[in-house]
């Protein structure tokens, strides 16, 4: 057995290897290219912005809901017992802001 090559053998891999390289050099191209590189980053950006955005949902949505469980049963009947000094609370605010806006502007 000869492990000797032909030189045709030899050019066609040489061809074949030019041919590689040229591919791997545009992959190479495109990866560096300043407009894949700001996509990347806009693209990880917008990703860490939803993940954010999903988290904060998700914490909004939890207060609402024991914020909610305070004032209503659980069969959806609204606890008197807190309801209106709630309402007592929030209506002598409002008044307190009618009346101290209404200073103000004499």
């Amino acid at each position: 057995m000869s492990d000797a090559r032909s030189p045709a053998q030899i050019e066609a891999d040489i061809i074949t290897r030019r041919e590689q390289l040229a591919v791997v050099l545009d992959e190479i191209g495109v990866r560096v290219h300043p407009k894949t590189i700001m996509g990347d980053a806009k693209a990880k950006a917008a990703e860490a912005v939803d993940r954010t955005a999903g988290r904060a949902f998700v914490a909004v949505n939890r207060a609402v809901s024991d914020v909610k469980a305070q004032f209503v049963t659980e069969d959806g009947a609204p606890r008197l017992e807190r309801v209106i000094p709630a309402a007592l609370l929030a209506v002598g605010v409002v008044g307190l802001l009618t009346v101290s806006s209404r200073r103000k502007k004499r």
